[in-house]
């Protein structure tokens, strides 16, 4: 090998070092550093996580203590109130160690960011006792509320309710009825883990650790004030003027965030390919080392371009997300539906770059023992979440752009 063929080599494994920070310049690169440290002891808890199926709690402990469950928590109550663009980079590098422990810390970020939208009241009930809280939801209104006395009486089931194991709040979806069964209303209620049952369901082959269960809840009663009205296409509510992040837009955040994990997934497959992949030759060829295979070559920066084309994507909108709440102005829905659109498609080809990363590595990607196996399942899993579905965010954006008043999803 030739010493100009070493430091290529060297070059390769190390690039990019920036990952995420070259996509935004509005990424906090110290939360980001934040994620990255703890990496190690992420990985380290990577196998017991799957085994368990759920996050160990020296895993929850450590997020705790560096504040990356309060990323999206109001400063007042002790969170960082980190913009979107930093929220999809920290959960890009915690998925560089771990698929499931950056969807878990995901879905409790932007649950507490939903949470922090609310009025001052829910505000203070949740972060106000706990500026540690985490909270854990589902928004398909599965459940009842009935009104009485002063507050609802609840009753529901709620299935795929990520950090379930770890929350200890949870905003879930209701249909508000009156006496007679009439639907009067739609919204977000929030009730205290401790009143409600989880029922163990989440057995599945990808994604093992989220803790992605039922949560079930019969005739709670939840005060009036933990209700909030709910349009999914309405403009987001502005309770906090002076808090810009909670005038931001949601559904295109609740779908934008689910490719913060896709995209660190997608960055460790690669970075274990350029890492190994030097080490053994390429099988029923004369190549004694694959990295000299053109085949090889061009499946690795294809890989590498589809990973950056899937980034530029979400980061473009999150940018859009965030100037916007910035602004004062309200996304479109032509505008909404572009990010539902740029999160099906990122997550569409941070598929397509992890089987050729498989393509690359060969059979031997499937060994249990070997990280490409769980990292395929991981993104395999997640890339179903209905919200981030590319087919039916194709399909709305496209009518958005042809003028097509009436949509096909009321997610928008």
């Amino acid at each position: 090998m030739k010493s100009g063929d070493i430091t290529l080599r060297r070059h390769l494994v190390s690039v990019p070092a920036d990952f995420p920070l070259q996509y935004s310049p509005s990424i906090d690169a110290g939360l980001v550093q934040r994620a990255r440290d703890l990496g190690p002891r992420i990985a380290a808890g990577a196998l017991e996580t799957e085994r368990d199926r759920r996050l160990p709690e020296s895993t929850v402990g450590a997020l705790t203590e560096a504040g990356l469950f309060k990323l999206t928590a109001p400063r007042r109550y002790g969170g960082h109130q980190a913009n979107f663009a930093t929220f999809l980079a920290v959960h890009a590098e915690m998925a560089r160690a771990c698929g499931s422990t950056a969807w878990v810390s995901t879905i409790t970020n932007i649950c507490n960011w939903t949470v922090g939208t609310a009025s001052e009241r829910i505000r203070e009930d949740v972060f106000g006792a706990d500026p540690d809280a985490r909270v854990c939801g589902v928004i398909a209104p599965s459940g009842t509320a009935v009104p009485t006395g002063d507050g609802y009486s609840v009753t529901g089931s709620w299935g795929f309710a990520s950090g379930s194991l770890h929350a200890t709040w949870a905003l879930v979806g209701v249909k508000v009825t009156d006496g007679s069964g009439q639907v009067t209303g739609f919204g977000n209620i929030v009730i205290p883990m401790d009143q409600i049952t989880v029922k163990d369901t989440w057995h599945v082959a990808g994604m093992r650790g989220t803790g992605s269960n039922t949560l079930v809840v019969e005739n709670v009663f939840v005060p009036a004030h933990r209700y909030t009205p709910l349009s999914f296409g309405a403009d987001q509510p502005d309770n906090h003027p002076d808090e810009p992040l909670y005038r931001s837009a949601l559904v295109p955040a609740l779908a934008l965030v689910l490719a913060g994990p896709q995209l660190g997934l997608a960055r460790a497959a690669l970075d274990h390919t350029l890492a190994t992949i030097g080490k053994h030759g390429l099988s029923y060829t004369f190549y004694e080392e694959a990295t000299k295979a053109p085949s090889t070559q061009f499946q690795v920066a294809q890989a590498a371009e589809l990973i950056d084309t899937a980034a530029l994507h979400v980061f473009r909108s999150a940018t859009h997300i965030d100037q916007a709440a910035a602004e004062g102005r309200h996304l479109d829905v032509t505008e909404r539906l572009r990010v539902r659109m740029d999160t099906g498609y990122a997550v569409t080809r941070v598929r397509e770059a992890i089987e050729l990363l498989l393509d690359a590595n060969g059979a031997s990607s499937f060994a249990e023992s070997n990280p490409l196996q769980r990292i395929w399942r991981d993104s395999s899993t997640a890339a179903r979440h209905a919200i981030a579905s590319p087919g039916i965010s194709t399909e709305a954006y496209g009518r958005a752009l042809l003028g097509i008043e009436e949509q096909m999803t009321p997610i928008v």
